[in-house]
């Protein structure tokens, strides 16, 4: 899993799977689902992050081992 934000275009994504994207949804106007071939979520992408999330702090809680 993977989180970059982007401070030059305010984009914070969220990587959950290293898969093939085969398809984007908009879930609004400044939020994009990326889908692999069998529909799990591999990513979410937040447009105007620092005003929609909280990106100056970042908590991992729970890793896999």
């Amino acid at each position: 899993m993977k989180v970059k934000y982007f401070d030059d275009t305010d984009t914070l994504y969220i990587e959950f799977r290293d898969s093939d994207i085969v398809e984007s949804r908009d879930l609004d106007e400044n939020t994009i689902l990326d889908l692999d071939a069998e529909g799990n979520v591999c990513a979410i992408t937040f447009e105007h992050a620092s005003q929609r999330t909280d990106v100056s702090h970042l908590t991992v809680e729970g890793i896999a081992a």
